[in-house]
């Protein structure tokens, strides 16, 4: 199948998956509001193989160093995936798969497979990175953008983490944990019993971003958008908190945004 734009639909709400713009969610409506940022480098991208920042680019697997681009100097950020073309496997009315195939700059092969899930009043994405050839350490995550107003109406956050990571100068994990500070934020918080961050424009929208994975990254600093990252690790976790990727066990991850109007 061609890579082309994907529309679901699920009673009033709409959602378009852009597999050849990084296997990103491009849209996704609800009564006719959109609730993400448009632009190319907007909506919802998956971050894979890694989640946020690598420190200067490098992480080490074994005794070998590897080193990806400097695409946010002087570290590398977010992944390969959201740059490349994704194949759609299948689709319907309600759902979509799309795969990846990790290539250079990531030195190991493996395989991403999303599945995208529109519901009248919920969005789940899955994600698996599998391999059958050499073992790689590998984050999966998602980072949306969403609007920080709705119709003229600013959103609040609500969330109870049981720590955050202290952040240092160069905005990566010092590796101390410390009691949350308030925002703004563009901060990796732990959740030990699953993501749950609840985005509430008063009046119009209440969306819930809930997650079995216990690390979320949080970022409010911009003015147009707000963002709600659950991923399987913090930043730079690929040297701090290795998961490997094995040929029996892939690397899976899910999120579900759960709305509801007053």
């Amino acid at each position: 199948m061609s890579n082309e734009d994907i529309t679901l639909t699920a009673g009033d709400a709409e959602a378009i998956v852009r597999p050849g713009n990084g296997g990103r969610i491009g849209s996704l409506r609800v009564g006719g509001v959109e609730l993400l940022r448009q632009g190319e480098r907007f909506g919802c991208f998956p971050m894979v193989p890694w989640c946020g920042r690598i420190r200067e680019g490098r992480f080490r697997d074994g005794a070998v160093v590897h080193r990806m681009p400097l695409n946010a100097p002087p570290h590398a950020i977010h992944g390969t995936a959201r740059d490349g073309e994704w194949s759609v496997a299948r689709a319907s009315a309600t759902e979509a798969v799309i795969t990846y195939d990790l290539t250079d700059p990531w030195p190991y092969s493996g395989r991403v497979t999303q599945v995208v899930t529109l519901a009248p009043d919920s969005l789940t994405l899955a994600a698996s990175v599998e391999t059958y050839e050499s073992s790689f350490p590998a984050q999966i995550g998602w980072h949306p953008w969403f609007n920080r107003t709705l119709d003229g109406t600013p959103v609040s956050i609500d969330f109870s983490p049981a720590w955050q990571e202290e952040r240092g100068a160069d905005h990566l994990p010092t590796g101390r944990r410390v009691d949350p500070r308030p925002g703004p934020w563009d901060d990796c918080f732990g959740m030990p019993d699953g993501v749950d961050v609840t985005l509430t424009w008063p009046g119009r929208l209440e969306l819930r971003v809930t997650s079995p994975q216990r690390w979320v990254v949080i970022y409010d600093e911009q003015e147009a958008a707000v963002c709600v990252e659950p991923q399987t690790g913090p930043p730079d976790g690929l040297n701090t908190h290795p998961r490997l990727v094995t040929p029996l066990e892939p690397l899976e991850a899910t999120t579900t945004w759960t709305w509801r109007r007053p």
